[in-house]
This record gives structure tokens, sequence and C-alpha cells, in this order.
């Protein structure tokens, strides 16, 4: 036996976490590379579900997003309460992603172009709706229309919040009427729809853009494939629900990677004239 032979090499400890496997395909992926890949994975394009604050940064020229409405906060109308009290799980969901609320709102550039913009956070409470989400979309909205400005809502949403009952339901409405009002003063309000886009922000002023794009493979619909057939027994074609079906439907216009998407928004701007 050779000398280098006989050398025991030493062990080396590997931190935790370092890896991930890749929900579609199965990939080991370095995490770095996946951040550094706008967290869509390298080998199948798999667009992973960010935070609203991830998504800024990524879509915003550097230092040019200035936030408003960051002190709204839900209160608890109906002081209610399930596993948990809607107060509760009003704290435990601020406190890991970042955010008070599930969607946030500012002023912002994107490559030079100034626009309002509203970011919804999937995982604050699935990006639920409920008064302060439908308050917050709702001031970004008359604000591009005061001041001449297009807005821009990229969507991510379980749906209304069941917590605050009908006061999460009416800001379906007063959504969708801000939009109107936006509209007829001649604004543009173009949406992006990412992974989910459900429910009733689907309903509402997610579906309202004059311009509205989708993340590749996003889920986007109104009730989900099992609810339905609990409640018409109707089978569903292929990739019913996704993205690419609502573009070959004429319910979206176009899909853009998450990678163009900003390039994509200021072209979008540039081409309507605002």
């Amino acid at each position: 036996m050779t000398q280098a032979a006989g050398v025991r090499m030493a062990r080396v400890e590997v931190p935790e976490g370092l890896w991930m496997r890749c929900d579609a395909c199965g990939k080991m992926i370095f995490r770095k590379v996946l951040e550094e890949n706008l967290h869509v994975c390298p080998e199948c394009g798999l667009h992973y579900r960010i935070g609203a604050r991830t998504r800024i940064e990524h879509l915003v020229d550097p230092g040019a997003f200035e936030e408003f409405g960051a002190e709204l906060v839900s209160t608890d109308p109906l002081k209610w309460r399930d596993s948990k009290t809607y107060r509760d799980r009003l704290t435990d969901a601020s406190g890991p992603v970042g955010v008070r609320e599930a969607v946030v709102t500012g002023k912002a550039y994107i490559k030079g172009r100034a626009v309002m913009l509203a970011v919804m956070d999937p995982f604050f409470i699935m990006g639920s709706m409920g008064s302060v989400v439908g308050e917050k979309v709702t001031a970004a909205i008359e604000r591009a229309t005061d001041e001449d400005l297009p807005i821009v809502a990229v969507t991510a949403s379980g749906g209304a919040r069941m917590q605050e009952g009908l006061v999460s339901l009416m800001q379906m409405a007063k959504t969708s009427a801000a939009v109107s009002r936006h509209d007829a003063h001649g604004g543009l309000y173009i949406t992006v729809l990412t992974d989910p886009t459900t429910a009733g922000v689907a309903a509402s002023f997610a579906f309202l853009g004059d311009v509205i794009v989708a993340e590749p493979g996003a889920m986007i619909g109104f009730a989900g494939p099992r609810v339905i057939w609990n409640t018409v027994k109707t089978e569903l074609p292929a990739g019913f629900q996704t993205a690419e079906f609502m573009v070959e439907h004429g319910f979206v216009d176009r899909i853009v990677p998450r990678s163009q998407l900003r390039s994509e928004l200021a072209r979008i701007i540039d081409y309507c004239g605002k």
C-alpha cells in the first residue's frame, strides 16, 4: 500500500439546508444558485413562490421604492377564533415574512418609468384579501389616478380572508370600483398574475388589467378543481387553471418568465404611451 493510499481523508461537515430538491423535476439545486436565478429552477424552470419584499427587489430599480400604507394593520371586527384567534394568526404571519399584511404598496421606478406598485405576499395567510389589503390596493390605484401614473399589481392570493367575513368580500367591489375610476381617467393598469391567483382576488382586481401577464405555470382560477368536482361533478380539461391554459383561452395576454418581467413591464408602459 502506498503512503497516499494509506492516508485517511478528513471528514468534511456540510451545513444543512444548502441543497434542496426541485418540487417539479426532482433535481438537486444549490439554494444560492436558486436565489441568484430569481427563485426559478435552473433545470426545469419551475417558478417558486416568493414574498413581496423579494419580488419588489427583483422588479424595481435599486433604491427606487417608496412604500406607503405600511402602518395599516387588520383589526378583528368579528372577534374571530378557529384553531387560534385572528389576532394571534396575524401576529404569527407577520414574523417570518417581514410584512404586516398580505400586500405591500408604494411608488417605484421600473427601468426609469414611474409607477404605483401593489405586490401581494402569498406567505402572509396565503395572500388572502381582508380590509387592509383592499384599502392598500385601492389607495395605490387612487394615487396612480391622482398622479397620472400607471399602476402595476402583482397578485398572489388564495382569495378573500374568511376571518373578516363580509368585510373581506366587500373589498372585491371596492378594488374593482377603484380600477374603474382609474380607467375612466385614462390610466394604465397592468396586472401580473403569479402562483396562486384565485378566488376573490381573481374575481376582482386581478383580471381587470388593461394588460394581463402571468408567470409560467402559475395556478390561476376561481374555485379549485376539487371544489368544482364536488359541486358540479364536471371533469376538468388537462392543464385547467394554469397560466398556459389561460393564455390559450384568451384570459391572459401573455406569459412572461420572471427574468424578463422587469423589461417587459417597461416595454408595455412605453407601448401604451404612459
